[in-house]
């Protein structure tokens, strides 16, 4: 299978909508990691301003990374091999979370190892209710390598993080929407479509506003409170000299909606 058939993209009113499709279970092997690198190259030369991940799958978000492509590594060139496989899974992931532009997961079904890193990546997770997450990695000796252990613990806190992962166990819907993991939880069938309308109402936002308030987040889990404060401010008072900024508040005093191109 070719990433182009792996991985396709449609373009709605401005949400780049990505949808996965490998069979059996979306495994992030070769096909599928090339097609997301080639999504996100449309994406980034696009003027859409939200990404969407959603799966073609009955029952599958993205089911772990390609064990048998990891399990194919032999002889003197395997850990070579198995480091190139690494960054190449974790370069989309790394471009995705450090987008300008939000992304929003849809999760339907199983988003384990390799597949809940990528919805990790992502802004927002949006779940239905029959969604099950985890990252097995230990069962297999080996740790979550593409994000997980940065980006759960920063998502859900060290216990909560250390419990799933060292468990291996997976974590049911109503679960992840307690502790944080997934953001918005909905009826079977419907995470897609209640993603792609939560975009929409995303692009009627700033788009410099909302990279910014994604950035701010960011500092907040990384600098200390004062340098995050001093960022905050730094960054509002960058924004209120920009042109959205000044639409936005001219909007709101003439009663109207903002026209944010």
């Amino acid at each position: 299978m070719t990433e182009s058939e792996a991985v396709n993209h449609t373009v709605v009113d401005r949400v780049f909508r990505v949808s996965l499709n490998r069979p059996p279970a979306n495994a992030l092997g070769l096909p599928l990691v090339t097609g997301l690198e080639r999504a996100l190259d449309s994406f980034e030369k696009s003027d859409a301003r939200v990404l969407v991940i959603t799966s073609a799958l009955d029952g599958f978000f993205a089911a772990v990374a390609d064990i048998k492509l990891m399990g194919s590594f032999s002889g003197a060139g395997g850990a070579a091999d198995f480091a190139a496989y690494g960054e190449q899974l974790r370069s989309p992931l790394n471009r995705l979370s450090a987008s300008e532009r939000p992304s929003i997961a849809a999760i339907e079904g199983l988003a384990l190892g390799g597949g809940l890193e990528l919805a990790l990546a992502c802004t927002l997770r949006v779940g239905s209710r029959t969604a099950r997450l985890g990252l097995p990695e230990a069962t297999l000796g080996l740790v979550p390598g593409a994000g997980g252990t940065q980006r759960l613990p920063r998502l859900i806190g060290r216990g909560r993080a250390l419990d799933i992962m060292l468990t291996a166990r997976d974590v049911l819907a109503q679960e992840a929407y307690t502790i944080g993991l997934l953001d918005r939880l909905v009826e079977p069938g419907t995470a897609a479509d209640e993603a792609m309308a939560l975009a929409t109402t995303l692009c009627g936002r700033s788009g410099d506003a909302l990279t910014q308030i994604m950035r701010c987040v960011d500092d907040a889990a990384d600098l200390p409170l004062e340098q995050g404060l001093a960022r905050e401010a730094e960054r509002v008072n960058e924004l209120y000299t920009g042109p959205e900024a000044t639409e936005g508040l001219q909007a709101f005093l003439a009663k109207r909606r903002p026209n944010y191109v």
